[in-house]
């Protein structure tokens, strides 16, 4: 048996589920659009505040998960 075979390894990143309803922003409590996954844990944010937050938090963010674009699809802007 050759143990210096490759294998090739399928690497795939878990998709992030949809946020619901139910998600509230850490901030005012309105529904969550993004969701920011930090090493520290995960914060909710309304369109507004992850506008207000993208500079200080987006460098160190592990996972940025911006579902903003449902918005001006539920209100068709």
């Amino acid at each position: 048996m050759n143990t210096a075979q490759s294998q090739s390894q399928d690497v795939t990143s878990p998709v992030a589920p949809e946020l619901v309803a139910t998600d509230r922003c850490d901030s005012c409590g309105s529904q969550a659009y993004v969701r920011v996954r930090l090493q520290s844990g995960e914060l909710y944010f309304c369109a507004h505040h992850a506008d207000e937050v993208r500079a200080g938090l987006q460098p160190t963010a592990l996972e940025w998960h911006d579902e903003t674009d449902r918005l001006r699809d539920e209100h068709g802007a």
